[in-house]
């Protein structure tokens, strides 16, 4: 698993304190989620961990991430499990609105934080967009989040989803998963460790990219 990204920067010393304070909050926030997951011989907040595992993604997938980006990956899923996805019908319909709210949900607790913080509303709007994919995929930033959402799907999450879903829809979802990663994540998720079941399922899937 990867580690907390750095959050060394070129700018002031009050932007980096600023910068760090955020993170450090994100953090606290997501380590209140009362469910785990191990990592690592580590018992952890589940989404505290995802925030790592996302932060660690953008990291490899950017060199120098904007002061907005690197926030928004630490955010992302800020508190996620206070909209439960079994407060709404177990539907499509019900899940795409989940997911809407979801995205709102993320971007108004991240926005608290960030003013908390002292950031101005243009930040605040950036990571917002970020979080709510309002931009993608004409923004930059809003590509390599998107990359490392995929990624970490791909690496921790497929598993588990793969053993109580269908094969018809893990096919689907990588299809959709595909079409969204540029090539340079496309060509990290192809070399990530996968389970035979997976390793198949992402072979079919594949054979239905162009």
């Amino acid at each position: 698993m990867g580690t907390l990204i750095s959050t060394e920067m070129n700018g002031s010393t009050e932007e980096s304190s600023r910068l760090k304070m955020a993170i450090r909050l994100f953090g606290a926030a997501n380590a209140e989620d009362p469910h785990t997951e191990e990592a690592d011989g580590k018992i952890w907040p589940r989404e505290q961990l995802y925030a790592i595992r996302l932060s660690a993604w953008v990291a490899r997938l950017m060199e120098e991430p904007s002061e907005p980006l690197l926030l928004a990956a630490h955010c992302q899923h800020l508190r996620r499990w206070c909209i439960p996805r079994d407060s709404y019908p177990a539907t499509k319909a019900g899940y795409l609105k989940w997911r809407a709210e979801l995205k709102k949900f993320h971007a108004a607790e991240s926005a608290a934080i960030l003013r908390q913080c002292g950031y101005d509303e243009a930040i605040v709007t950036a990571v917002q967009a970020l979080n709510l994919k309002s931009n993608f995929p004409a923004d930059s930033d809003s590509r390599i989040l998107e990359d490392a959402l995929c990624l970490v799907f791909l690496e921790f999450q497929m598993e588990e989803l793969a053993s109580r879903t269908s094969d018809e829809k893990m096919i689907n979802a990588l299809q959709k998963s595909w079409r969204k990663m540029s090539e340079t994540a496309r060509q990290y998720a192809l070399k990530l460790r996968y389970s035979p079941k997976c390793q198949e399922l992402i072979g079919k899937a594949l054979q239905g990219v162009s």
